[in-house]
């Protein structure tokens, strides 16, 4: 499946929606973390105004966050 070119803020808002909270923030990364069983999963995004997320970064943070790529395009 192509995943749709977007933007930090897009990512975090989806994120979120799976259960995903904001942490912290140092510039422009936002870190996000969800309580998984027994162990906690944490995810950087970078957060640029004009730059969206590269499709490869996206799609290693949809990896690290423990989601398919269909589960996280419903969640859009």
């Amino acid at each position: 499946m192509k995943l749709p070119v977007l933007y930090g803020r897009e990512v975090v808002k989806a994120l979120s929606k799976a259960g995903f909270y904001v942490v912290s923030q140092k510039g422009s990364h936002v870190k996000l973390r969800k309580k998984s069983g027994n162990k906690i999963v944490t995810v950087i995004v970078p957060v640029h105004t004009r730059k969206p997320v590269k499709r490869t970064l996206l799609r290693k943070i949809i990896k690290d966050a423990g989601l398919t790529v269909e589960e996280f395009c419903r969640l859009l």
